[in-house]
């Protein structure tokens, strides 16, 4: 197996990473026999869940349902046990029904029918996307770099020795800055 990113080739199956890039190669592995496709073991557990619209309609008529059985205990409440005028029963109705009724509204008006999820019966495989700039999703990239059988040693006596190269002056860079400004403007 050849290394999708640089393309260098595996040591043996027992290395997960690429000698030369570093990069990941037993998901790599799994990917090539199923043609790029995830395998089953590896694809996300998707379950079809409700649009945002029909989330919000459901939500709306809960809160107006909820009014309706809410509006007759607060005024049974405020008149036998409190002995007062029924009005908290009327913001009661006015918060719980209104808010039910925006909410349905703000959903039908604002809010996507497209479910969020997969339905449960399909699947997404990355084989069936193409990406652009990639028109062959089986082959492997391009060789970046020579690769090392064509490397030959350099010949003897034509490389440069530590010992020969003349260190540069920690302090010649900085002493040149100083003349520079030392000098006086013309």
């Amino acid at each position: 197996m050849y290394c999708p990113r640089c393309g260098e080739e595996r040591v043996s199956n027992a290395t997960s990473f690429c000698s030369r890039c570093g990069f990941l190669l037993t998901v790599a592995s799994e990917l090539l026999p199923t043609g790029g496709a995830l395998p089953p073991t590896l694809l996300p557990v998707v379950s079809a869940s409700p649009s945002d619209r029909s989330r919000g309609l459901k939500q709306g008529l809960f809160l107006f349902l909820l009014a309706l059985v809410v509006f007759p205990l607060m005024g049974i409440l405020s008149v036998f046990a409190l002995g007062m005028r029924p009005w908290p029963a009327g913001v009661v109705l006015f918060l719980l029904a209104g808010g039910g009724i925006l909410r349905m509204a703000y959903a039908l008006m604002f809010e996507s029918k497209s479910p969020n999820a997969l339905a449960a019966g399909s699947s997404l495989h990355v084989a069936d996307v193409q990406l652009p700039g990639h028109p062959h999703q089986g082959s492997l990239p391009p060789q970046q770099t020579y690769p090392a059988s064509q490397y030959t040693s350099p010949e003897p006596r034509h490389w440069r020795d530590t010992n020969e190269l003349e260190p540069a002056s920690v302090t010649d860079g900085t002493t040149k800055l100083l003349e520079k400004e030392s000098e006086p403007p013309a």
